[in-house]
This record gives structure tokens, C-alpha cells and sequence, in this order.
């Protein structure tokens, strides 16, 4: 049976506006929102930020649930059914699909990496390590692509199974994840009040400061703003266009925007109130990008009261933000199979499971770049030349863990004794914060640099 004509939808408005706003609530809110506030000027950006949001995202957003409702589709279907006739506009449609499977790679990465610091909090791996090991626990999970690995299928069969309970099973665990979502940040704003710092972080969160402001170039706050008030409500990949779809046509359009704009600022908002206190509690720069959640906080958490705890819940907290994310791009990806290629919910839901695992295959089966990773070194390596900001990490025998011998300034020489039959690489901060590596097995006495 053609599935447009069995067209579901929300049984209630809450769950529509929870289902909804958590498509919009991510990461963006949580990291991206602290650090671009403190890369501009706190609080004059936040003004800006606010305004741009009401004159420019609530507009589109109402106007892409209008696309939905009245196309009675996702993003493709809608175009289609609402284009004048020889117009091509269903093709942008196409582009918009691409673009949720590309944030759907993205997202069930990072959502892997949210759970894997949940458990890791959860379970205690974090007590007692040194600042240096703590921050290091992220270079360590990303140079395991198996642990990454995991975590991501976990997500994304969770997704799949979340979305193959059909729209009903969508708004259920919808509604209880962004309930749950809304007590854990306002458990952690509270908390988050009681530290030393609270009153110097949300002063630079809050209070607009036009100097700060007009240092950085009052043009790029108001850019920034812009781009903001559009990446925070998931704007312009026709990601809303599905709930759209959903929409019961009693619900006023600016109104039920209006309301996912309010929620979505909302835990925006509180995400600030939680990090700055915390930043200026412990002198951490609050502009420091996805390496604030990964390293500088985990860190903050380790040195706090109650550390084991805060940080589990706040990473809990950061799983829903994600994971919210995740089942509402399964949802227009499984939404645009069934209506292209006239498949139910649940061929949809077992075909992209198929091609997950065709891809994991595919990505194990991969020959291993061609490092001597497995061959200790034959003879005692006593200076490594350091080229970059670096963590020095040392393996005896194998396995896959390092241990950091110390962090480096850039051009640092590092004095560093190798025993023969060990094995050592050099880990260091890319430019956009992602760990990279270079094993080394010799050492070159003419440039002092090993290789």
C-alpha cells in the first residue's frame, strides 16, 4: 500500500513540539553555542544571536514545516508535490537527503564518543588520573578504531530500532529522552551555580561588553550570530520538513515554531550556564571548541567533588542532545526510502542496517597503511626532535595503550630514552583539535628527527 496514503502521525502536540525541537537540539547547542559565545564577545552576542533567531530562523523554520504539512512528505516528495509543474525543485530535494546522510555519519560518531565518556565516568576510569592522562583519554579513543567502531553501531542500531517502532515508538522515546534531557541541564545549571567561579563566567556570558565585542570585528559577531541562529535549528537540509509532514492541521505553524525555537534556545541557553561557570571556575579558556568537551572538562570533572558523578551526567545529558539528533535524520532518511521506493518502515529499517554493516566490512577488510607500528625498535633511541605541540605517548609490548610521558611546547626537543624491544609514537593536536599520529621506529642522527 502506497505509505502516502497511510500518512502517520503524532498523537499529541507535546510529543510533536519534543520530537521536533529534539531535531534541532544537538551538539550545536551544547559546544558550539559556548564557544562561539566566548570567541565573540559573551554577552552582545548572545543580543545578536537572539535577534537573528527571531527575525530570520523562527521565519524559515515555520517555513519549512509549511513545506512538509502541505507536501505531506519529506523533503523530496514535498518539493515534488508542491512544485509548479516543469520545474525542477524536487532536485534540491536529493541534495537535502545527501546532506542528512552526511550528518548522520557525523552525528553517530560524535553521539559514540558522547557514550563512550559516559561509561568511562560511569565506571570510574576517570578517577584519579593526572590532568595530563586525562586529557590524553580522548587521543586515546580515537587512535582505537574498534572502541569508536562499537560505540557508533550502538548508536546506530539503536536509532534504527527507535525508528522501526513507527512514529508512535518515535514520539514515546522522543518524549521521555528530552524530558529526561531537560531535568539532567537543569540539574547541572544548578549545580553549576555553587561553583567559585559562577558569578566571573556568567558576568562574560551574560553581560554585553561591546569592547570585547568590537575586538573581534562587529561584523564577524553579527556573521557569526547569522550563521548560529541557522545551524542551531538544523535549517536548510529539509531535516523539518518531515515532522512537518506529521503536522496535525489544527497546529498553528508560527506557533508550534515558535515554540521548537523557545525550547531549542532554551537548552542553548543553559548549556552556557553550565560551561562558563565552569571554565572560569578552573581558568579554562571557554572558546576551546570540541577539545572543551573532550579534554578541558573531563579534566574540570576529575578535580571536582563529586566529580564521577557530574561528569557521567553531563555526558548523559550530551548522549541525548546527540542521540536526538540521530533518530530524527533516521527518520527523513528511512521516510525518504519508503516514499521513493514504496517500502515499509521496517524494509527500510533492515536495508540501511544492511549497509551499515556492508560498510563496517568494508572499512575492517581495509589493508592497514604500511607503519612499522608492530616492530619495536632494534637499538636505544635517546632524543625524539618535536615539531609540534605534542603529547609524547610510550608502549611496552603490545596492546594499545600509551601512556603520556609529558605535553610539549611546539619545536620542543624531547629527551627520551627508548629501550631496545620498545615501541613509541608521537601523538599531537591537529589544527582543527583531532588527534593525529606518527609512529616512529628509528632515529636519524643527521636531522635529529625520527622517522
Amino acid at each position: 500500500m502506497d505509505p502516502q496514503n497511510q500518512r502517520e502521525s503524532f498523537g499529541s502536540r507535546l510529543g510533536f513540539i519534543l520530537v521536533s525541537a529534539g531535531c534541532a537540539i544537538g551538539i550545536g547547542n551544547v559546544w558550539r553555542f559556548p564557544t562561539v559565545t566566548g570567541q565573540y564577545g559573551g554577552g552582545i552576542f548572545v543580543l545578536f544571536y537572539l535577534l537573528f533567531l527571531v527575525l530570520m530562523g523562527l521565519p524559515v523554520l515555520t517555513m519549512e514545516l509549511a513545506v512538509g504539512r502541505a507536501g505531506r512528505g519529506a523533503a523530496r516528495s514535498a518539493y515534488k508535490a508542491l512544485e509548479p509543474s516543469g520545474s525542477k525543485w524536487h532536485i534540491h530535494g536529493w541534495f537535502c537527503m545527501a546532506g542528512c546522510v552526511l550528518l548522520m555519519m557525523y552525528y553517530t560518531t560524535v553521539s559514540g564518543w558522547m557514550v563512550d565518556y559516559f561509561f568511562r565516568f560511569l565506571t570510574g576510569s576517570f578517577d584519579g588520573l593526572t590532568s595530563e592522562q586525562a586529557a590524553g583519554v580522548f587521543g586515546e579513543m580515537l587512535s582505537n578504531p574498534v572502541e569508536m567502531v562499537f560505540w557508533m553501531v550502538v548508536i546506530t542500531l539503536a536509532g534504527f530500532v527507535v525508528c522501526g517502532r513507527g512514529l508512535q515508538g518515535l514520539e514515546k522515546v522522543g518524549k521521555w529522552m528530552m524530558s529526561a534531557l531537560l531535568v539532567l541541564i537543569l540539574v547541572l545549571v544548578v549545580h553549576s551555580f555553587t561553583l567559585s567561579g559562577a558569578g566571573e563566567g556568567l558576568a562574560f556570558y551574560l553581560l554585553p561588553d561591546w569592547s570585547r565585542a568590537t575586538g573581534q570585528g562587529l561584523g564577524n559577531v553579527i556573521t557569526a550570530a547569522m550563521n548560529q541562529s541557522f545551524f542551531t535549528l538544523s535549517l536548510g537540509i529539509g531535516a523539518i520538513e518531515i515532522f512537518g509532514s506529521y503536522m496535525d492541521r489544527g497546529f498553528t505553524l508560527p506557533g508550534e515554531a515558535a515554540r521548537i525555537c523557545v525550547l531549542d534556545t532554551f537548552v542553548a541557553v543553559c548549556a552556557g550556564l553550565i560551561i562558563f561557570p565552569a571554565c572560569f571556575s578552573f581558568g579554562i579558556s571557554p572558546d576551546a571548541g570540541p577539545s572543551l568537551i573532550f579534554i578541558t572538562l573531563p579534566n574540570v570533572f576529575t578535580n571536582m567533588a563529586g566529580g564521577r558523578l557530574w561528569g557521567a551526567l553531563f555526558f548523559l545529558f550530551m548522549t541525548f542532545a546527540s542521540f536526538s539528533t540521530v533518530i530524527a535524520v533516521f527518520e527523513n532518511i528511512i521516510a525518504c526510502a519508503r516514499e521513493n521506493f514504496g517500502w515499509d518502515r521496517r524494509r527500510a529499517c533492515l536495508v540501511g542496517a544492511a549497509a551499515l554493516v556492508g560498510i563496517l566490512l568494508a572499512l575492517r577488510s581495509r589493508k592497514k597503511p604500511a607503519v612499522k607500528e608492530e616492530t619495536p625498535v632494534s637499538t636505544p633511541i635517546q632524543a625524539l626532535g618535536v615539531v609540534s605541540g605534542t603529547d609524547v605517548r610510550v608502549r611496552s609490548g603490545a596492546g594499545t595503550g600509551y601512556d603520556i610521558l609529558k605535553t610539549l611546547d611546539k619545536g620542543t626537543l624531547v629527551e627520551l630514552t627508548v629501550q631496545e624491544g620498545d615501541w613509541y609514537r608521537i601523538s599531537y593536536d591537529g589544527a582543527r583539535g583531532y588527534i593525529a599520529s606518527q609512529y616512529v621506529t628509528r632515529y636519524d642522527s643527521a636531522t635529529g628527527l625520527s622517522g
